[in-house]
This record gives structure tokens, sequence and C-alpha cells, in this order.
């Protein structure tokens, strides 16, 4: 089998395994990424989850000795729930964002990769293969970009004609000298909705983001949430999808078809008091094969409070109390302690007002120092 047969029988192998889109692009550098990533660094708008070697990221013959090609796949996943319960006074609810729902699509997209390589191997035995998925040196988005999977939206995301940005991206790099598919044109034009939507101004201009505003990555943080932050997280408990909800190219794509993403509604809408009582063996069992879980259960719980501050949740005081007299992490009770100055009652802060007789730790004693003052 010659190259071009096998790039044909690989496209329609890869239809009869779920991967909704494949594209192919050559191993050279991607250098105005390069460039970009560059720029990102020196602005300080890196997350710092991703590689930090530039030239990792940015020279697949680096990764992969005589790489040729770059196999990039996406597969789409859902932006509407059916079902979807409902929250209501005393039983509020959180939300995870839609690339959470389901199965945790870094194990479904590797298993697809996997099959993809076993084919190859058998067609080409002498092929030298490397498969990537988000926690990759390479960036993924720019991969599919440039194997004609979708064009970059001024949102940072990739979007695809057929699916919108709602789809997981993975790749492969290989030695085999595969035809790459052409590029598409940018289709966002004059349009600029997910720039004015952001919640917190992330988006600082078309394709460029300062990860250190943006809400998905402020709920993946350990840290404390800065103050400024706090209440726009709303009651998201993971992620954030305003930037894509609000995308004109997302309308009507709803993406249902793929069984491993479709969300359980009791997981992706969560209720929040129970979740702040989870113990470490708890969380893995309920939410472990979620995306959304990658970063444990603090994060998680932290989120959690600032959902129930967002609600102004007066039935949660007791249990918000109860944290900030015994639980171990300053984080978690800086965080109940705000949200019991957001909610205000007598009873909130006579919570507050009790445990600053114990505490010891110096942020969550400045920030009882700050809800006692305005009270």
């Amino acid at each position: 089998m010659n190259v071009a047969q096998l790039q044909l029988a690989l496209k329609e192998y890869a239809a009869t395994i779920g991967i909704d889109k494949i594209g192919f692009t050559t191993a050279a550098p991607f250098l105005e990424l390069k460039n970009r990533l560059r720029r990102q660094q020196e602005l300080g708008y890196q997350s710092g989850f991703e590689e930090s070697d530039i030239e990792k990221r940015t020279e697949p013959t680096l990764l992969l000795d005589r790489a040729e090609s770059i196999i990039s796949i996406a597969i789409a996943y859902p932006s509407k729930m059916t079902n979807a319960p409902r929250g209501k006074k005393g039983e509020r609810r959180g939300i995870f964002a839609r690339a959470s729902w389901g199965m945790d699509y870094h194990h479904v997209l590797r298993e697809k990769l996997q099959l993809l390589e076993t084919f190859i191997s058998e067609k080409m035995p002498e092929a030298k293969m490397r498969s990537m998925v988000d926690t990759g040196e390479l960036a993924d988005r720019a991969v599919a970009v440039r194997a004609g999977i979708g064009w970059s939206g001024k949102n940072c995301s990739v979007i695809t004609p057929e699916f919108g940005s709602y789809v997981y991206l993975g790749e492969m790099i290989t030695n085999i000298p595969f035809a790459p598919d052409v590029p598409m044109e940018d289709q966002c034009g004059d349009c600029t909705l997910c720039l004015d939507a952001c919640p917190t101004g992330a988006l600082i201009q078309g394709g460029q983001i300062n990860a250190q505003r943006c809400i998905a990555f402020l709920t993946q943080t350990k840290k404390t949430v800065p103050e400024e932050f706090r209440a726009k997280i709303g009651n998201r408990v993971y992620g954030c999808d305003t930037c894509q909800t609000v995308c004109p190219k997302n309308k009507g794509k709803y993406n249902l078809h793929q069984p491993e993403f479709q969300p359980e509604p009791e997981l992706a809408k969560p209720l929040l008091l129970p979740m702040l009582s989870l113990s470490n063996r708890q969380f893995k069992e309920t939410y472990g094969h979620m995306a959304g879980s990658w970063r444990g259960k603090n994060p998680i719980q932290r989120n959690a409070i600032l959902a129930i501050a967002h609600f102004k949740d007066e039935t949660a005081v007791p249990a918000l109390a109860e944290l900030l007299m015994n639980d171990q992490r300053p984080v978690i009770r800086s965080t109940a302690v705000w949200a019991l100055g957001q909610i205000g009652t007598s009873e909130a802060i006579e919570a507050v007002v009790k445990a600053k007789e114990i505490e010891m730790d110096s942020e969550v004693q400045d920030e009882m120092e700050k809800v006692l003052e305005t009270k």
C-alpha cells in the first residue's frame, strides 16, 4: 500500500471508529505560533499548565526523529443537555463546562489515536508514530488549523463548519509523508461577540487570551481566587463556556451523536451543598471519570463555595460555618469566609466572629477582617 492509498484508507477507517474529522499537515515548524507564544510569555498571559519549552511546542521534529507529517483529529462533544435538573432555593446547583461532560476526553481520544496507530502499523510496519492529546508538547489548536480541521476563532477555539467550536482535538506525528490538507479561511469576519461577552475581559483581541484572567483557568487553580474574579465565576464549578455559547458559528450545533460524551445531568449540574463534604474517595468515585476532576476535589469544592455565595444561599450557612471551624485547608476556609460575607445574614456574620477566635492562618484572618469591617 502506497502513502496515497494509506491516507485514503485512514480517512475511511477514522469515520468508522467515531472520529468526526481528520486532517493532515506537514511536520514543518510552527513559526508564527513560536512568535505568538514568546509574546504571551513576555506579557505573562500563559496559564502555566502548558509545556514551558516553546521549541518543543513548535518544532515537531524535536518530538519524533525524521518526522514528516502530523495527523490531526477532532471529535465533537455536545453543547446541549436534555433533562437538565433545575436548581431552586435550598437546592442550588453548579455547572461543569461542556468539555467535562461524560467521559474524560483525554482517554477517549487517546484510544482513537491508538487505533489509528495500530491501523497504520498493520499497513506500514516501518512507520514511526507519536500521539498526544491536550497534555502533549504540541499546540493542538495550531496543528488542527494547519491541517484544515477548522479556523482559529477570536475566542482562541478552533471553529469547524460542521460542529462549531465544540470539538476535542488530538494529533499524531509520523514519519510518513502524507499529502497536507489546505487550511481554512478565517470566517469570524468583524464579529466580536466573544470578546464583548467574556466576563473577565480575558480575550484581549481576536486570537489572544490572558489565561490569568480566564474563568476556565481560574476554576482550575488551587490557590484562593483573587477577589476581583470571585463574583464573576457565578455558579461555574469547572470551566467556562461563555465565549462559545455566544458564538454565532455554534448556533444549532448540538452534537449529540457521541455516546461517551453524553452528560449525566446530576453530575454535570451538581447540587452544591453535598459537594462541600465529599471525601477524596467519594469525589473520585463520583467525578473521577470526568475531565473536570483532573485537579482533584479542592478547586471544585472552592468553586462550589463561590457558587453558593453567588446564590447568597442562606441554607448553606451551617455547612460553611462547619468548614470554617474544622476544615484543614486555608483556601477553603478563606473562601468560606468570603461566602459568608456575601450571604451577610446575622447567622453568617456570627459564624465568622466565632471562627476568628481560633483562626491561625494570616490569609484567612485578613479575609475575616474585611468581612467584619463592612458589616
